[in-house]
C-alpha cells in the first residue's frame, strides 16, 4: 500500500537565514513560463523592513525644478508597462570560483525571472523637471542594518543616462499580483540587464545628485577587485549559461534524453548556445527553444543518446549578439562577483 502525498514540488536552497538569503531551485523548473513568487530567489542584506504607513509614500528629491512625493495608490493610476525580466544577483555561481572567496557561496540558482509592471522611471523624472548638471540618481531602500559600525540603508546609485533608460521601472507588481513583502513591496526599482544589486527593494527615497555616490553599497561592495590591483563597478550581466538537466554526477538511464538549460547575457541577446562532449575540442549548436528576448533567460535542448556503463562529460557555453562567448575560466576578483566560465558537467549512463 502507498500513499499518495499529491504533486511533490521543489523549494528554495537556504544560503542564510538573518539576513534571509535562499536559492531559487533552478535544476527543477522550467524558465519557459515565469518564476513563481514563492521560489523567486531571495537576496537580503539586513532584516526585512517593517511596513508602516510611511511605507506606501515614495518621495523624489534632490537636484529637481519640483521635489514630489507620491503615494502607492497615485502611482497604480499612472500610465505603466509591464515587461518581463531577468534578476540575477552578480554572485551567482560565486562557488565555482576555483580560487574561493568570502560571501554566500551561491550555486546556479541566485537568479529568477518573470513579468514586472510599473511606471517607467524616466517619466517621474520628467514630472519633477531635472536640473541641468544632474550626474546620478540615488535609491534607497528602507532595509537599514549596520555596516561598519553604522547604521545605515541599502543604497545604491544609476548614472543618469542609465536611469533615463524607458526600461528601467517602478515596479509594484509580479506576475500580475502586487509585490510580495520579501521581493519590494510596495515598491521595486528594476534595472533590466544589469545585475540585482542595482534593482533596489521597499524604495523610498529617489535622489538626483550632481556628484558621484560614495555609499558602502556602491564602492566598497559590487566592485570587481582584479588581481593586478584594478577595480570596476559591477553594472551589466556577463553572457552566460546553466545545464539544468541532468545534473553533475547524476546516473542517468540509458536511452536518448534531453540535455536541458537556459543562457542569458546582460548587453544584447543570446545568438546560440554551444553544447561539447570532448572537453572544448569541438563543438555542436544546442536548440534555442524560443527567439531570444533582451533581458530574458532563453530555454535551450539537445537530444543525446546515453549508452550504459559510459561516463560523458558535457560543456555549455553562450555567445551574444555583441560576440561576447562564456570564457573557459572566469575573470577571479576579490568578492567573487560576475562567474561566467563555461558549465561542466559529468554524468554515468546506468
Amino acid at each position: 500500500m502507498y500513499y499518495q502525498f499529491g504533486k511533490v514540488r521543489p523549494h528554495l536552497t537556504t544560503r542564510s537565514l538573518n539576513p534571509e538569503n535562499q536559492e531559487t531551485p533552478i535544476h527543477f523548473i522550467s524558465f519557459i513560463e515565469p518564476v513563481a513568487d514563492s521560489i523567486f530567489y531571495r537576496r537580503n542584506h539586513f532584516p526585512y523592513p517593517i511596513l508602516t504607513p510611511e511605507s506606501f509614500t515614495l518621495k523624489i528629491s534632490g537636484s529637481v525644478h519640483y521635489a514630489l512625493l507620491i503615494n502607492y495608490s497615485d502611482l497604480l493610476k499612472l500610465p505603466s508597462k509591464s515587461k518581463r525580466v531577468l534578476i540575477e544577483c552578480s554572485g551567482n555561481k560565486r562557488a565555482y570560483f576555483e580560487e574561493k572567496v568570502f560571501g554566500e557561496q551561491w550555486e546556479n540558482g541566485a537568479m529568477s525571472e518573470g513579468v514586472w509592471k510599473g511606471v517607467p522611471l524616466k517619466n517621474l523624472l520628467e514630472y519633477t523637471g531635472i536640473k541641468a548638471g544632474v550626474n546620478e540618481v540615488v535609491f534607497r531602500g528602507r532595509d537599514v542594518g549596520v555596516k561598519s559600525s553604522q547604521l545605515i540603508h541599502y543604497e545604491r546609485s544609476l548614472p543618469i543616462a542609465k536611469a533615463l533608460h524607458t526600461d528601467v521601472l517602478i515596479a509594484y507588481e509580479y506576475n500580475g499580483k502586487p509585490l510580495s513583502q520579501k521581493h519590494g513591496f510596495p515598491f521595486r526599482l528594476i534595472v533590466p540587464g544589469w545585475y540585482g544589486m542595482a534593482s533596489v527593494k521597499w524604495l523610498n527615497e529617489i535622489i538626483l545628485i550632481k556628484d558621484k555616490f560614495t555609499g558602502p553599497f556602491q564602492t566598497n561592495d559590487y566592485v570587481y577587485y582584479y588581481k593586478n590591483g584594478t577595480s570596476e563597478q559591477v553594472t551589466t550581466n556577463h553572457v552566460n549559461s546553466t545545464i539544468q538537466q541532468p545534473q553533475d554526477k547524476q546516473l542517468v538511464k540509458s536511452g536518448t534524453h534531453e540535455i536541458k538549460g537556459i543562457a542569458w547575457t546582460g548587453s544584447g541577446v543570446v545568438s546560440k548556445v554551444e553544447i561539447s562532449f570532448d572537453k572544448g575540442d569541438s563543438w555542436e549548436q544546442a536548440k534555442l527553444k524560443k527567439i531570444p528576448k533582451e533581458h530574458q533567460t532563453v530555454s535551450w535542448s539537445y537530444p543525446m543518446e546515453f549508452k550504459s556503463g559510459n561516463e560523458y562529460h558535457i560543456s555549455v557555453r553562450a555567445t551574444d549578439n555583441e560576440g561576447k562567448t562564456q570564457p573557459a575560466e572566469a575573470i577571479w576578483n576579490k568578492k567573487g562577483y560576475g562567474y561566467n566560465a563555461i558549465m561542466q558537467i559529468t554524468v554515468k549512463a546506468e
